[in-house]
Order: structure tokens, then C-alpha cells, then sequence
């Protein structure tokens, strides 16, 4: 098992991620690539995880607009060795990482974290607020056996 899974990323790692990064939203900004499948599509690198010993980096891009990632994916792997060859121009690194493509979820995450947060029972919870729905008695419990009035004692006490 590797030392590093759970550990986060080195200062390096995360330098050499932001400058695959930005290399990749260059060309992609420039159109450099020459893959019928990418052509004319808008694409955009939310980040890049680069493993600990920088051999392997694993970028996460999505298509501006939304789409199907599918096809995206598979001519971005077809154009593996171009984007390559751009990265390594741009890298002072003594080996240039082999590129992974994943499409990124995080604003398909963050729609649905939106979306919860805005769901009425949700809301009432962060609120604190009592529900709507007629039920103001929802609170009490007729099972519950503590006193709640501080003026009478308990017995057996």
C-alpha cells in the first residue's frame, strides 16, 4: 500500500498541478487541437491532481454549456500524446506526467448541494423555524416523563 494515500499534497504536487493546468486551458483556449471531437467545443480544467512521485497527473475538465462528456473524454484521450508534447514545453520537470482525463462533477455537486439547501424542510431545519404544514405539536412527545415545570419536584427524589 502507498505511504501517501491519505496524506495531502505536496507543495510540488500542487505547483505542478496549476502549471499542467494552465498549459492545458491554453490550448484549449488557443484551439491547438486537431481532434474532430474537440473541435469548436468549449472546455474548461478545474483542477489537476498530480501523484506524489509527479509520473501521473489526473486532470478534471468539463464542456462549457453542458453535454455529453463521453465524447469529450474519449478525444481527449485520442489526443493524449499532442497535449503531452504541449505540457512538457512548458514543464521544468525531469519527466512529463502521463495525462488522465476525468470529467469533473464538482458543479453537478455543488447544483445539488444547492438544491437541498433550498428544499423546504431543509431550510425550516437551518431556520430553526417550525414547519408549515399545520403541525405545531409536532415537538411534544407523549412519551416523555421529564417535568418541565421547574416549580413542582419530582418524588422519589
Amino acid at each position: 500500500m502507498p505511504r501517501s494515500i491519505g496524506k495531502a499534497p505536496s507543495q510540488r504536487q500542487l505547483r505542478v498541478g496549476e502549471e499542467i493546468r494552465h498549459a492545458l486551458a491554453e490550448v484549449f483556449e488557443r484551439g491547438d487541437i486537431h481532434e474532430p471531437a474537440l473541435a469548436g467545443l468549449a472546455l474548461t480544467v478545474s483542477e489537476v491532481r498530480v501523484s506524489p512521485d509527479l509520473r501521473a497527473a489526473t486532470a478534471f475538465v468539463m464542456r462549457l454549456g453542458g453535454g455529453d462528456m463521453n465524447e469529450v473524454l474519449a478525444g481527449l484521450r485520442r489526443a493524449k500524446p499532442f497535449l503531452r508534447h504541449c505540457i512538457a514545453a512548458r514543464l521544468t520537470t525531469r519527466y512529463t506526467p502521463d495525462l488522465r482525463f476525468e470529467p469533473d462533477e464538482s458543479f453537478d455537486e455543488a447544483g445539488h448541494i444547492a438544491a437541498l439547501l433550498q428544499d423546504p424542510v431543509v431550510r425550516r431545519d437551518l431556520e430553526g423555524t417550525p414547519a408549515a404544514t399545520g403541525d405545531e405539536e409536532q415537538d411534544s412527545d407523549p412519551d416523555d416523563d421529564r417535568n418541565d415545570d421547574p416549580d413542582t419536584e419530582r418524588k422519589g427524589s
